[in-house]
């Protein structure tokens, strides 16, 4: 197990290898650790309700999941309300961590918080699902349910 410090070092690291335009990114195991091991740290996941409903969700600490939709279903319509559900949801000095199915979304939403203030915002790499295998299918490749970090099926 790391510590909070190594955690948030390694978050870093990738934020100034990448250029990241906000505070870090964290692999799914990073993420889990890092929930576990600071109590202000919040995992905010960005997918549709519908995702959701027919795919799982994390399992986290009490208090430490907040879902705020990137986009809406049907449609992928842009959630206009996303920086005020994602204020009511955090706070902006929280370390957020922002999940979607495969870290496109989660990257967009962590560009999008740090712009708004929210000096903490991380990408939590690899998303739920992961990148698709070779018959197009996620969950075997990367990912937290592919990392086997505790999750809640539909």
């Amino acid at each position: 197990m790391s510590t909070l410090e190594q955690l948030y070092a390694q978050a870093e690291k990738r934020r100034v290898e990448n250029q990241l335009p906000y505070a870090g990114a964290v692999s799914p195991a990073e993420a889990f650790e890092l929930l576990q091991l600071d109590p202000r740290a919040r995992l905010v996941d960005v997918r549709t309700r519908a995702e959701l409903d027919w795919v799982g969700r994390p399992v986290v600490g009490d208090g430490q999941y907040s879902h705020v939709e990137w986009t809406r279903y049907p449609g992928g319509v842009p959630n206009a309300e996303f920086l005020t559900q994602l204020k009511s949801a955090v706070e902006a000095d929280a370390p957020v961590l922002f999940l979607c199915r495969s870290a496109a979304r989660s990257k967009l939403a962590a560009i999008e918080a740090a712009k708004a203030g929210f000096t903490r915002a991380y990408d939590l790499l690899e998303g739920f699902e992961g990148d698709k295998d070779g018959q197009g299918h996620r969950k075997t490749v990367t990912g937290w349910c592919f990392r086997g970090l505790p999750w809640i099926g539909a």
